[in-house]
């Protein structure tokens, strides 16, 4: 089983502490619903909405341990990202799904009862609204059968669309809903599931 390095583990808590310094200078982040966060034995999926570049950091600041992140295949193909994806030791996905490599890489973190976060959403909106989801990572839910913890982020949008080269000040709040358990979506169809998940992560948005 793949270990991470020390400069994997040094740079993860460089990134948190740095990251959030400006966060909470910059974009003045509060964090909301962090008891909702599952038992750490469990660990889980993380299910956010996506705003902007800086989602991973926000979503990652929120938990109190290491987050897992999931990263387009391109990114890796361009050397200042390629540096930044391995050093936060990233899984790539393939632009138009996940992958067999994504796939395994990701249930064998979800097994060692880590935290893994993606977008279902594919891509950062547009014009802040929240997207559709696209229902690739459903076949990744039910294998695992891990909670999906719902996260809701509000701001990020406002300080860095998709049109803006550089951030800019603003108000950022980061929500944690409650989780969807294993038991609770085990009765649920996939389309019940994206829809209790999207109105989870509206509700954090509204809130």
């Amino acid at each position: 089983m793949k270990r991470r390095t020390l400069w994997q583990r040094f740079f993860y808590e460089f990134v948190r502490w740095f990251g959030g310094a400006l966060a909470i200078i910059f974009l003045r982040l509060k964090r909301r619903g962090t008891g909702n966060w599952p038992d750490s034995e469990l660990g889980g999926l993380v299910c956010s909405n996506h705003q902007s570049f800086m989602d991973p950091v926000l979503v990652g600041l929120a938990y109190p341990q290491r987050m897992n992140y999931l990263a387009r295949q391109s990114l890796f193909e361009i050397p200042v990202l390629r540096f930044l994806m391995h050093s936060l030791d990233a899984t790539p996905i393939q632009r138009e799904g996940m992958g067999i490599g994504g796939i395994k890489e990701t249930l064998r973190r979800l097994k060692r009862q880590e935290m893994v976060l993606m977008f279902p959403e594919g891509t950062r909106t547009p014009n802040g609204d929240l997207q559709d989801f696209k229902p690739g990572f459903l076949a990744l839910v039910r294998r695992s059968k891990v909670p999906v913890i719902p996260v809701a982020i509000d701001g990020a949008f406002a300080s860095w669309p998709r049109d803006r080269r550089l951030p800019r000040p603003a108000k950022v709040t980061v929500t944690v809903g409650p989780p969807i358990l294993a038991q609770d979506y085990a009765t649920m169809s996939d389309d019940e599931l994206l829809n209790e998940l999207r109105l989870r992560i509206a509700t954090g948005l509204g809130s």
